[in-house]
């Protein structure tokens, strides 16, 4: 069970394997991305809050991080992970569009999966440090992305049924 101290999103991720959780994702975006459609990608949660589109760059931007963050990890002694502001970085999403934020987090998410097949049960437990959060295992970086994902694909869902009962 994923550490709530360590990963602000262990909530979501509970009793489920992570690496299960992080392999199935691409594909519940893709299906998730096609019920939307056109339109359902334009709608939010809620004033103020992120489209579905602007989710889908933040997964594909939070992969490509994630990817670095998992190798650097593996390469370094001690590494001390890189925050970023979501925000900041979310500024940039008008010039996005979803199919190419869903294909890029696609790509870079069977790249991460590839590298966390081969990493060693030994190397799971090797530490490293989040500023915000303290030291902790790699194995919470996974951890964390299956959380993430999951926070985001929920979401998702919700804009969905949002949209179908719209409908």
């Amino acid at each position: 069970m994923a550490n709530s101290t360590l990963n602000p999103y262990a909530a979501h991720v509970g009793n489920r394997n992570p690496m299960e959780v992080v392999a199935a994702t691409a594909g519940r975006l893709e299906h998730l991305s096609r019920t939307l459609g056109p339109e359902g990608l334009t709608q939010t949660t809620a004033p103020g809050k992120w489209s579905a589109r602007e989710i889908l760059c933040h997964l594909a931007d939070c992969e490509i991080v994630f990817a670095f963050r998992l190798r650097q990890a593996l390469a370094e002694d001690h590494h001390v992970i890189q925050p970023f502001d979501q925000d900041k970085w979310a500024s940039t999403y008008a010039a996005y569009d979803a199919r190419a934020a869903l294909v890029v987090f696609s790509s870079v998410r069977q790249w991460n999966l590839a590298l966390l097949q081969t990493v060693p049960a030994a190397a799971l437990t090797k530490p490293v440090t989040h500023p915000e959060r303290g030291e902790m295992p790699f194995q919470a970086i996974v951890e964390t992305m299956a959380g993430h994902d999951l926070n985001h694909l929920k979401q998702l869902e919700a804009i969905a049924r949002s949209c179908a009962v719209n409908k």
